[in-house]
């Protein structure tokens, strides 16, 4: 039987492992930033409280860990290694360019390079490496995204779109209709877009970065 101690040093273990602190991964999951802090996880009354499934999908989801090496720290197992994967990765100039996707938005062709990425196990995924300050202060040109073209996108998602003409952007989803899509801007500086579908080669969600 898992014990509440056992599930609140796995999400320790997550965090750290990945480079935040409990308030940073809670925030990063989309939770209030004391969710994972040591002060909540009794009530006034000293009975534990347990993290939702909700909440421990999104952290994984956040910090890029798998399941299976969420379980691994479940049982105590804490020098596991993180679970890895090689994807393919491209420069983020080269992917307006014909030849390296095919017309779902999947990875395709030569000129790949590959990384190793914590947490990611989709076959389909792939990464792009920023360059400028486009996207600021969300990405930072060396940063890299992971992208899941499979992926099922949702209002407030961050996604890479690319359009007919071979633009490629990284933005905001705020709506989608079977005639345009309405995208915000991470950087200020930068108005939002709205594009009509028929103008868009596809839209594949981000679902990992290197921050």
């Amino acid at each position: 039987m898992l014990t509440h101690k056992q599930v609140w040093n796995a999400i320790d273990v997550i965090a750290e492992r990945y480079g935040f602190s409990a308030s940073g991964l809670a925030k990063k999951s989309g939770l209030d930033p004391t969710s994972f802090n040591p002060s909540k996880r009794h009530g006034p009354d000293g009975r534990p409280r347990w993290p939702t499934m909700e909440s421990i999908s999104r952290l994984l989801q956040a910090s890029g860990a798998t399941m299976e090496e969420f379980a691994d720290l479940l049982i105590g197992r804490k020098n596991a290694p993180a679970r890895r994967k090689h994807i393919p990765v491209l420069g983020f100039a080269k992917a307006g360019k014909g030849g390296f996707f095919d017309d779902s938005g999947f990875p395709a062709g030569n000129g790949w390079d590959e990384i190793e990425v914590p947490g990611v196990t989709d076959s389909n995924a792939y990464a792009l490496e920023i360059t400028g300050d486009s996207m600021m202060p969300v990405y930072r040109e060396g940063d890299t995204i992971v992208i899941s073209p499979a992926a099922t996108i949702r209002k407030g998602d961050r996604v890479v779109v690319r359009t007919a003409d071979g633009q490629v952007m990284a933005k905001i989803m705020q709506r989608q209709t079977s005639k345009t899509i309405e995208l915000a801007s991470f950087n200020a500086d930068h108005p939002p877009k709205v594009l009509d579908m028929k103008d868009v080669d596809w839209v594949a969600r981000i679902v990992w970065a290197s921050q």
